[in-house]
């Protein structure tokens, strides 16, 4: 991997570990102002702006989670100058009270190099199971 998309997927981390931790500063430090996002768990229709987000990271979002860790499955990164495409399967295992569970979606964020560096622009999540045309084979 070269370093310019080494650069990107530390950057990912970052901003994806923010979210998990509760930093809404760098929450917000990595994420546009303007973000527009798809989140087919929470509601079927487009989110706007960072104030949903930010309101569900102070408020600790995930739950009651004693560890967590998220694996990114089958990445692929996609660079048009100043403008990337991440995608891929989001896997989030956590523990609470003693158990382990796994939850997984598909996920595409693009991103865009400000000048203070880049920034998560939109957001678009799908499930990762069985398409209603692959469930009727």
């Amino acid at each position: 991997m070269n370093e310019k998309d080494q650069e990107i997927w530390d950057f990912l981390q970052r901003h994806l570990h923010s979210i998990f931790t509760r930093d809404s500063q760098t929450y917000r430090e990595t994420t546009a102002a303007d973000l527009s996002l798809y989140e087919w768990f929470i509601v079927p229709h487009r989110q706007d702006g960072l104030d949903f987000h930010l309101f569900m990271i102070d408020n600790s979002w995930s739950g009651k989670t004693d560890s967590y860790r998220f694996d990114l499955l089958e990445p692929r990164l996609q660079r048009y100058g100043d403008t990337a495409i991440v995608s891929y399967t989001f896997m989030l295992s956590t523990v609470a009270d003693g158990a382990i569970t796994h939850r997984a979606h598909n996920e595409s964020r693009v991103l865009v190099k400000f000048p203070d560096g880049w920034k998560v622009v939109h957001v678009h999540k799908s499930p990762a199971e069985k398409s209603p045309i692959q469930n009727q084979e």
